[in-house]
């Protein structure tokens, strides 16, 4: 049994949280035969220096992505709704600087 080359594998997204850092953070991308290599690859390969302290792997092909000829149908109904702006709200004078 012959091991796929490296290109055959599928693609996987690394995400890595940084010690001072709350959220997982896009690092890269690399191939791996399963989720298991993916999380051992992307730990040698994203977080050498030792500054991360959890690392999440996604196949590519999970991902859903928005097309950047929707961007105004997706994004733009948005702007029509005043309320989600904070410049909507009067803040009481006695509330100060905010």
């Amino acid at each position: 049994m012959s091991t796929p080359a490296l290109k055959e594998w599928p693609l996987w997204e690394v995400f890595v949280r940084s010690k001072q850092g709350l959220e997982h953070k896009h690092c890269g991308s690399l191939h791996a035969a399963d989720a298991q290599q993916a999380l051992q690859m992307a730990r040698d390969v994203y977080t050498r220096r030792q500054e991360g302290v959890s690392i999440w792997v996604l196949p590519s092909a999970s991902i859903t992505a928005s097309a950047p000829e929707d961007k105004e149908s997706m994004f733009e109904p948005a702007a029509d709704k005043i309320y989600r702006h904070p410049t909507f709200y009067e803040i009481p004078d006695e509330v100060g600087h905010m």
